[in-house]
């Protein structure tokens, strides 16, 4: 099986959300996602990792991640060149478990579980309690949201009053007044805080019985968020900002994270997440996978969910999954009182829907063309090239040999 094309749907609905879907001679096609700075992900996938990959075989996944990851970080890793390795790494590992007629968590070592446990990213200052109770009757026990971000705007998050405080606390208030600790509440800040106003919040927040307090600072400073962490009981949660094993290894090692939060879709896709939760477990520290962008991420969230034994709860919001995701994906994803359960279709588990590519707002790209190695992209283009490097890169490519 061999690459034959690759290419980019955009639906401008959805703006910030991109779909690529890897082609082969089989027929079969693989799908991925990703999220954020759309036009730089499709120049990434189209002009820069799409031509290496062209005319190889898809189910050499590891060795495809490493070498587009060295080319990206050869220059800096992050931004919309990973975010591009994710949505690739997804559909590779798509192709491959379709090849094999297997889901992904098989293929991964297999299924420690078979269902999930959700929570929902719904808590607002509007009828939190009333929210809360029809979540729990959806058999949905924990939410999540940020009621102090209206707050950080004045002072760019560098200070914040008593009772702003206070009115941050009122939907947390509003939950434990009419259910109790029936529900778990986590609370998201963004990374928008400096440290002492990070301290202010954990230490208002410890007597609600938090679920976790998830970035309450800039990823910045593994140091600085363990001293947050030493100075409160409530677990820090970190970090959908983080990218790759190498950056989470910091926060894990350090104790910085007593709750690990990779989004598949920024990390390095379903190859890194299933490293990083590799790594969070030799230090007993649990997964809990982000989510809240599109159906495909949550489908791979889903392989993770099932194959890694420290996940303790993977992100859901019911407004995208009881709304657009339908009109995107088939099947959408099995949600079942509270619980997500493992897809069984080989492969990822969904496809993109056949009139997502007839919508009149849908913009598709193609790539084509195959560079003719890997090496092209360490070296200068042609006419820049010195003998001496033209003689080294030719030599190369010679012992390298065929695709």
């Amino acid at each position: 099986m061999k690459i034959t094309h690759i290419e980019t749907l955009r639906v401008m609905k959805w703006p910030q959300n991109i779909w690529v879907q890897i082609h082969t001679d089989t027929g079969l096609v693989g799908l991925g996602e990703t999220f954020y700075n759309a036009p730089g992900v499709q120049g990434s996938v189209l002009e820069h990792f799409g031509p290496m990959l062209i005319g190889r075989n898809p189910c050499e996944v590891e060795r495809h991640w490493e070498a587009m990851f060295r080319v990206s970080e050869h220059a800096g890793y992050g931004g919309a060149e990973l975010r591009a390795i994710s949505a690739l790494d997804m559909a590779l590992w798509d192709l491959k478990g379709q090849a094999a007629g297997l889901p992904v968590y098989e293929m991964l070592g297999g299924a420690t579980r078979r269902r999930v446990r959700l929570y929902a990213t719904s808590l607002s200052h509007q009828q939190p309690a009333e929210i809360a109770k029809g979540l729990m009757d959806q058999g949905i026990f924990a939410i999540k949201g940020d009621p102090f971000i209206s707050f950080c705007l004045e002072s760019d998050g560098q200070f914040i009053s008593a009772a702003d405080i206070e009115r941050g606390l009122r939907p947390v208030r509003a939950i434990r007044d009419a259910v109790g600790d029936a529900m778990e509440i986590a609370i998201d800040t963004h990374g928008k805080w400096n440290l002492p106003v990070a301290m202010k919040l954990a230490q208002a927040m410890e007597p609600y019985n938090i679920l976790w307090f998830e970035d309450p600072m800039r990823m910045v400073c593994p140091e600085t968020l363990k001293r947050l962490q030493e100075g409160t009981r409530i677990p820090l949660c970190i970090s959908e900002r983080l990218m790759t094993r190498w950056q989470f290894r910091q926060y894990i090692e350090s104790g910085a994270a007593r709750i690990v939060m990779p989004d598949l879709i920024w990390t390095g896709g379903i190859s890194e997440t299933h490293k990083i939760a590799i790594l969070a477990s030799a230090h007993e520290v649990p997964v809990a996978p982000h989510d809240c962008t599109g159906p495909v991420n949550m489908f791979a969230c889903a392989q993770i969910c099932m194959s890694a034994a420290n996940v303790m709860i993977q992100e859901y919001l019911p407004v995208y999954h009881q709304g657009w995701y339908a009109e995107v994906v088939d099947p959408n994803l099995d949600v079942r009182d509270g619980w997500l359960y493992a897809p069984e279709r080989p492969g990822i588990g969904t496809r993109l829907k056949p009139e997502v590519r007839g919508r009149s707002d849908t913009v598709i790209a193609v790539c084509k063309e195959a560079r003719e190695s890997y090496i092209d992209h360490w070296v200068a283009p042609p006419g820049l090239r010195s003998p001496r490097m033209e003689a080294e890169t030719q030599k190369m490519r010679e012992e390298r040999g065929p695709r």
